[in-house]
């Protein structure tokens, strides 16, 4: 058996959530029917033991308590049995009120038991129906709509004149109030006194006034005056409670049931409220009381009323007294599922729970528009039953709000989405739902007279789209595009089933129905198992809209903060207002240009004056210039909407820049900025969250204008995208400038021409953002967003950095006629270095070794870039290589030494440590080149100018790797060819110049042959470099014969000949290069050219010099011309001397015939360049073979 209501135990608070027990089955007269209730909320006491009147009590007399407030009785004594004069047409919006976790998607009827009973007797009673249908997601809210009592206050009041018209022209047209006949209240007396007599007297009831008219037709004893009041409001009569508070109870909402139950009969779950008082005593804990005039049998209609009351409230027995002419004769205890089977009130459970099913599904399947009044009707001694949509009926009169229902729908609608809102972790899969819910309730409310609502609605629904998380169109977890079945299509029409499945007629064959939504023909239909269940599914409404971009998504969400906005100011009183602004004429958005930007040095004082505006923010100052007063709800819903279309703005900002529309994303930053700017104004407060969103817009911001400084080339394009602007955003805009003059982020969102200036507004920007990190303590609460402030930080300040740095670079090149380096160089030094130095800072601490390491290479870079200054001027043939070059080349190699430290080692970063090596390997080089080149003789000696040239080359060639496979390792290897080859000639340069110590001479020998065959080595890997390999092999072929003229000996001589020659020889892979690049050159020309144009030899392709060639051939031709010519003579004189060998005439032929062709083709000038190429190649292969040097 099921748990009785509420007996004994401690009634739950109204609203708590309870779970539904497992109701049991009963077995009620040979049908099986299903019934499990479940007390929600409870007012009354525990339960007590009835008192048993003596027979032959007169129920004519009143006990001594008579309509005293009971609180064994609630209000049934009272109002004898709960029936007041006065209908209560809200009652289940009470109840939705207080349980709105079950409205809209676990409950399908929420109702008083009265409606419910008369419901389930329409096919045994000739009674009318009247009742309002309301649609709240799956759940039905269903009330006694007394039309009688409406229009008794319609002739008082002129309302619903078009409802009393129709009712008379379609339904009834004699229509009078039926006046209760004597005997009514007569039994209605004797009820009530019998009540009184069985809860034994005690005493407990406090004496209210008694008055005639009271103990007949009062109030519930204990209600306020309001709650006495007509129970109907006149249209839209709404104290400003309502209005202003949505929550608030009013008028006629009130769930004054003694307790509330969650009532599951078969399949359908129900939400009822009822005040049947409930007694203790005999066989069970629980037990109702019935009286009964001894000569009147009970017939169907009370059988099923005492039989449903029973299973609502969970009540096994029923204790009827039974009296004749108020004299009482006996009891008699009736068990529950007994009822059925009373001898005049037979009556079929199954029947009962088809009835039950066939008029739910009836509702649902008509009642589809969430937020319409239907009204269920059915006329006395009528077998017809009609729903007609009065929403629909009420359109066709002005005023909308002539339908009493209109606020109280609204609300329930606002409330149920509310809850479904609150539902953090499984609100996403409902927000179709919620969004239908909102949007419904918008449309039944009024912008003039319920702006709080209005404004609240728009707000959650700007809440439904996330900005946060990028956009999951298909997410498994939570469908939110998908059709749920808890929402229903406001424009659904519906398909009428044929009538073999029980179908609803919407035919007009009476000429009075065309009004009607649905019609059941004949309530013994509703009997029949099943004649009403629906074969088709509702269609599901409003569905989640598929944003297609974060755009529309932000759209969407702006468009409803903007309606939002709407509600607010139209609330707020005018007098305080600013002058109105037209919101249709364009705020101008302010365009700074370099000639009227203030520069860096504005921009401090701006941000000075910002940081000490956040300062105060903390301390609590606000104001609003509209008037709002802080603490009321237009103060509260602004700053909502606000921080909401600013988060949006800033969705919008990040959209643009990944698009590359910096123009636009400025514009939209702006706003957002604009838009906190207002908040900070009227918030005296400002939250955590919020300043680390006032970091985001602030680097944001930062990012755009360092963008937009990097892309100056579309300059004209962001600048028409700036100044472009929606009528949305200029209405929001309006409504910022109500309260504040949007000017505290000025200075980060304008859009400069001036690339100075733009770097300088976007380190503002992070430089703000940090210092709002600092004095919020947000540092330690939001570690990550504290090191991206950082490292945009350090980043810009590199930016400014190299931007100062190429700013000096280009004063130097235009530097021309004076030698020393100009103020404006110095200063752009001092800039460039400080920003360097902070970056440097700025990565260090967050231990970001990489990006340190960048800006100390770049530093390093800029001091490359003093020494290169502090050169003297072209033209002066003193040039030598000064302190100050050194002093900068010393320091630049220092700052990349500390790049390398910082990384420690190339597995951290290999791209920057390579990178790092090679310019500190370029240093070296260059700064020994330049000692090289422009030797300081006055300073130093020669041989410790050798000694630190050599020194700074060998370092240059450790930091140069020539082994790691990369793009760089073609210019490594160039140039650690082209050390050895300048090692090679200052060695060569030594032993030419050098006298005396003989062993140092060797040591200079050994080197420059040693490093001139590395050089070889080295050019002769890359094929774009020829000339250089050229050039480095007649260098040993002159170092040969330095050698040889030290020679005293022919053999020696010879030898060292020999040697030269085949030094020669090898030249032939840099001829086979010259002569490819050549003859790839002229097919290209022939290509291009027409036969009439003629090509100059000093013309050069991209990857060959001509001119060098040109010179290198003729020294080559000289020189292997010489060495022929000398080989020539020591062979001969060899031969007339000793009678040479074979292999030595050979040579001599051969060495002869080479030196024969080679004299007439340096005689012949009509050769072009490519013919001399092929023709020395020629001559080298037949050298290559001669004798003498196999």
């Amino acid at each position: 058996m099921e748990e009785p209501c509420g007996a004994g135990a401690a009634a739950p608070l109204r609203g708590d959530a309870e779970e539904p027990k497992q109701g049991s089955v009963l077995f009620l007269g040979g049908n099986e029917v299903k019934s499990c209730a479940v007390v929600k909320y409870s007012s009354a006491p525990p339960q007590a033991a009835f008192a048993r009147l003596q027979e032959k009590t007169d129920l004519k007399l009143p006990p001594a308590n008579w309509l005293r407030e009971s609180a064994k009785l609630g209000p049934a004594g009272t109002t004898i049995l709960g029936n007041s004069k006065k209908s209560k047409p809200f009652s289940s919006f009470g109840m939705a009120y207080d349980f709105i976790d079950s409205v809209g998607n676990d409950v399908d009827v929420v109702s008083d038991s009265e409606n419910i009973k008369k419901l389930l007797k329409i096919p045994y009673s000739k009674s009318h129906v009247s009742m309002a249908v309301h649609r709240i997601g799956r759940t039905l809210l269903l009330d006694e709509l007394d039309i009688q009592e409406l229009f008794m206050r319609s002739s008082q009041t002129g309302d619903w004149t078009w409802l009393k018209e129709f009712y008379q022209r379609l339904i009834d047209q004699k229509w009078q109030r039926k006046k209760k006949s004597k005997e009514h209240w007569y039994q209605k007396a004797i009820l009530s006194k019998f009540l009184y007599y069985s809860i034994n007297g005690d005493g407990a009831a406090q004496p209210v006034p008694s008055t005639s008219k009271q103990h007949q037709e009062g109030p519930v004893a204990g209600e306020s005056d309001e709650a006495g009041r007509a129970s109907w409001p006149a249209p839209f009569e709404m104290p400003s409670s309502l209005s202003e508070d949505p929550g608030a109870s009013n008028q006629g909402l009130k769930n004054d049931f003694v307790r509330n139950i969650l009532w599951t009969f078969e399949d359908i779950h129900m939400l009822v409220g009822s005040n049947m008082p409930i007694f203790g005593g005999g066989r069970y804990p629980a037990v109702s009381l019935r009286l009964r005039d001894n000569n009147k049998p009970i017939n169907v209609l009370t059988g099923i009323d005492y039989w449903l009351d029973n299973l609502i409230c969970n009540v096994p027995e029923l204790v009827m007294c039974f009296h004749v002419n108020g004299i009482v004769q006996k009891y008699e205890m009736i068990k529950t599922e007994d009822i059925p089977n009373l001898e005049n009130s037979n009556f079929s459970t199954k029947v009962i729970k088809d009835i039950a099913q066939n008029i739910l599904s009836f509702l649902k399947s008509n009642c589809t528009k969430e937020g319409h009044t239907y009204w269920l009707f059915k006329a006395s001694g009528s077998d017809i039953v009609k729903l007609y949509d009065l929403t629909t009926l009420c359109e066709e009169t002005e005023d909308k709000y002539q339908n009493p229902f209109t606020m109280p729908v609204a609300i329930l609608l606002y409330k149920v989405a509310c809850n479904m809102m609150l539902k953090k972790n499984q609100n996403k899969k409902h927000y179709g739902t919620i969004r239908t819910l909102l949007l419904n309730c918008l449309k039944l409310l009024d912008n003039g007279r319920h702006p709080q609502i209005i404004a609240s609605a728009n707000y959650m629904l700007s809440e439904l789209f996330q900005l946060d998380e990028p956009k999951k169109e298909d997410s498994a977890d939570f469908p939110i595009n998908g059709n749920s079945d808890e929402s229903y299509s406001e424009e659904e029409e519906e398909m009428p089933d044929s009538d073999e499945n029980g179908s609803y007629s919407n035919s007009s064959d009476p000429p009075d129905d065309n009004k009607a939504v649905a019609i059941i023909k004949s309530v013994g239909e509703l009997s029949v198992p099943e004649k009403y269940k629906s074969v088709h599914r509702i269609r599901p409404s409003c569905a989640f809209p598929v944003c297609h971009g974060t755009e529309e998504r932000c759209r969407l969400v702006l468009n409803h903060v903007l309606e939002g906005l709407k509600s607010v100011d139209s609330s707020v009183k005018k007098e305080g207002d600013l002058p109105a602004a037209d919101p249709s004429t364009p705020i101008p958005l302010k365009y700074e240009d370099e000639s009227t930007s203030g520069g860096p040095e504005s921009l401090e004082k701006q941000m000075a004056l910002f940081l000490d505006k956040m300062g105060s923010f903390q301390k609590g100052k606000h104001c609003s210039q509209s008037g709002m007063i802080p603490g009321s709800w237009q103060y509260k819903m602004k700053l909502q909407l606000i921080l909401k279309s600013s988060r949006a703005y800033y969705v919008l900002s990040d959209a643009a820049m990944v698009l590359q529309k910096y123009g636009r994303a400025l514009r939209y930053i702006k706003l957002a900025l604009q838009c906190h700017d207002t908040y900070c104004c009227l918030c005296g407060s400002m939250l955590p969250e919020v300043l680390g969103f006032l970091c985001q817009c602030l680097t944001l911001c930062g990012d755009i204008q360092l963008m937009l400084a990097q892309n100056a080339n579309n300059r004209a394009a962001y600048l028409e995208e700036y100044n472009y602007q929606t009528k949305e955003d200029q209405e929001i805009l309006h409504s910022l400038h109500r309260e504040s003059r949007c000017q505290v982020f000025a200075w980060a969102t304008d859009l400069s021409t001036d690339l100075e200036y733009q770097l300088s507004v976007s380190c503002k920007c992070y430089e703000a953002a940090y210092e709002i990190l600092l004095f919020s303590n947000l540092k330690s609460q939001n570690p990550e967003q504290h090191i991206q402030v950082l490292k945009r930080m350090g980043n810009i300040r590199n930016e400014i950095g190299v931007f100062y740095m190429n700013q000096a670079a280009a004063v130097q090149t235009e530097r021309v006629v004076s030698k020393n380096v100009s103020t404006t160089e110095q200063q752009l030094w001092k800039k460039s270095f400080s920003c360097f130095e902070e970056g440097i800072q700025n990565f260090e601490s967050i231990d970001d070794a990489t990006n340190a390491a960048l800006l100390l290479c770049n530093t390093g870079r800029l001091m490359r870039i003093c020494a290169q200054a502090h050169c003297a001027a072209e033209g002066d043939f003193k040039r030598e290589f000064s302190p100050e070059e050194a002093l900068y080349y010393n320091k630049a190699i220092d700052y990349y030494l500390k790049a390398l430290r910082s990384l420690g080692k190339r597995d951290v970063h290999p791209a920057v440590w390579d990178s790092v090596n090679w310019e500190l390997s370029t240093t070296y080089f260059t700064m020994a080149t330049l000692q090289q080149d422009y030797a300081p003789l006055s300073r130093k000696a020669q041989e410790q100018i050798e000694k630190e040239v050599s020194e700074a080359m060998m370092k240059s060639l450790k930091y140069c790797d020539i082994d790691t496979v990369s793009d760089r390792q073609p210019l490594c290897q160039y140039r650690a060819a082209t050390i050895h080859h300048r090692l090679a000639s200052m060695y060569h340069s030594c032993l030419r110049n050098q006298v005396g110590d003989e062993h140092l001479r060797k040591q200079h020998r050994v080197l420059a042959d040693l490093h001139y065959s590395k050089a070889v080595r080295l050019f002769q890997l890359l094929k774009d470099a020829p000339c250089e390999l050229l050039r480095v092999q007649l260098e040993r072929v002159a170092f040969a014969e330095f050698q040889m003229a030290s020679q005293n000996s022919s053999a020696g001589k010879l030898k060292t000949l020999s040697g030269a020659l085949d030094i020669m020889t090898k030249t032939k892979g840099a001829f086979q290069l010259i002569r490819k690049e050549l003859v790839a050159e002229t097919e290209q020309i022939s290509k291009d050219r027409s036969p009439a144009e003629s090509v100059s030899v000093s013309d050069s392709s991209a990857g060959l010099n001509k001119e060098e060639v040109l010179k290198l051939l003729g020294i080559f031709e000289s020189r292997m011309s010489f060495l022929l010519l000398q080989s020539i003579k020591l062979l001969t004189s060899s031969k007339k001397k000793l009678g040479g060998s074979s292999e030595e005439e050979a040579a001599l032929r051969t060495n002869k015939h080479i030196y024969s062709l080679l004299l007439r083709a340096t005689a012949n000038k009509g050769l072009s360049l490519l013919e001399r190429c092929e023709l020395l190649l020629g001559l080298l292969e037949q050298l290559e073979g001669s004798p003498g040097l196999q």
